[in-house]
């Protein structure tokens, strides 16, 4: 285990950048504050380049290092907050009501600071360091705006690598796997058009309740006897609206939901079959039901050589024992799946001890984590810009 003694004596001030960012939450695009914080930093730090505005409020900056030419690497941190009412009572709880860092994306833009600031003082590399910091994370696809906006073509970068904290698993711990290690994320909304009338003569209207029921139900037959048992997919139905009184029966409902998948093919396979199986409850029920399948962030696919590489980064810096390189993929979703698509690289993720989940409001990113974090991306850099 080596966590490198210039990052432990930066931990207290990588630490108070953290409380600042935590007490100052924003959400999406609007991180004007904390993007500006980020480049102030990083102009400090004595970065080559520092860009704004990249992906409209995304930063980067670019470390040369002192061995001369040689590769380019891309790291990743993103900035935004969560619409949640912190509930933790912490000297440093956000001050902004309604606003809270309950995914640690302060912890993650931090520590990747951390590193920016040691990779500029030292530069014992060869080739070009990129830290990114991307805003809109947490459902606004910020890194496939930064990506439009000429993020890897204008800065040349070759691999990009990524990482987020995982609550419940030891401090100083990582766990990764090669391939799907995050699923596609896709929302979707039903509207039943029936006929109302009184609860008691149903045969009188066509029930819009019953036909969204009906839907349900067989939506999750796609899963359990369509999508085969060796692959994965998730169909939630997460809101049913529908009438505003007890007897009588609505002219109108609406669903709505998620679905995840970790293959391309069964992503295709689920949006058809749902289509069909929405048709088919309209000829049955005589309502007209209007799906609306909109494909969000997709798989977050790690490859090969640059997972094998993050694990013995990971290795290096926490311990072998407590390195994990077959972990369970996550039905949750992530933006970096966009820069995985665009480059080479590879998603991890590091352990945050005991805390509350991700996106609860109790939630704290664990600052005894930064110089494991801190020295991971170091330690990545150092070794794949080898001279």
């Amino acid at each position: 285990m080596s966590i490198i003694d210039r990052i432990a004596e930066l931990q207290p001030e990588i630490k108070a950048w953290r409380r600042d960012l935590h007490q100052h939450p924003e959400l999406l695009y609007d991180v004007h504050r904390t993007a500006a914080f980020v480049a102030e930093k990083l102009k400090a730090f004595g970065c080559d380049e520092v860009v704004e505005g990249i992906g409209r409020t995304g930063v980067v900056g670019v470390i040369k290092g002192k061995k001369g030419k040689g590769s380019v690497i891309g790291l990743r941190a993103d900035m935004d907050a969560l619409p949640i009412e912190e509930q933790t009572n912490l000297p440093y709880a956000s001050k902004v009501p309604g606003k809270m860092h309950a995914c640690g994306h302060d912890g993650h833009t931090s520590m990747l600071l951390g590193a920016a600031q040691y990779l500029a003082e030292t530069r014992d590399f060869a080739g070009d360091a990129v830290v990114i910091f991307q805003p809109a994370e947490e459902g606004g696809a910020g890194a496939d705006a930064m990506i439009k906006d000429g993020l890897m073509d204008r800065f040349g970068i070759q691999t990009v690598y990524g990482m987020h904290n995982n609550p419940g698993a030891p401090i100083g711990s990582f766990s990764m796997r090669t391939g799907p290690i995050m699923a596609a994320m896709d929302r979707i909304s039903i509207t039943i058009e029936g006929v109302g009338g009184h609860a008691a003569y149903p045969h009188k209207t066509i029930d819009p309740v019953l036909a969204g029921s009906q839907l349900i139900v067989a939506f999750q037959s796609i899963v359990s006897r369509t999508v085969s048992p060796l692959d994965s997919a998730v169909i939630s139905i997460c809101e049913f609206h529908a009438g505003h009184a007890s007897n009588v029966i609505p002219a109108s409902a609406e669903l709505r939901g998620t679905v995840r998948t970790l293959r391309k093919e069964v992503r295709d396979l689920v949006e058809k079959r749902m289509n069909e199986v929405c048709a088919g409850i309209a000829l049955q029920t005589g309502a007209r039901i209007a799906l609306n399948y909109d494909r969000g962030y997709p798989v977050v696919v790690n490859h090969p050589e640059e997972t094998k590489l993050a694990a013995k980064i990971a290795g290096d810096v926490g311990g072998v024992a407590n390195v994990a390189t077959d972990m369970e993929p996550v039905m949750g979703a992530e933006d970096f799946a966009y820069m995985l698509e665009a480059r080479p690289g590879a998603f991890i993720f590091m352990g945050n001890g005991d805390s509350a989940g991700l996106h609860h409001p109790a939630y704290n990113f664990n600052d005894d984590a930064i110089v494991y974090g801190s020295s991971y991306w170091v330690k990545l850099v150092e070794t794949s810009l080898a001279a």
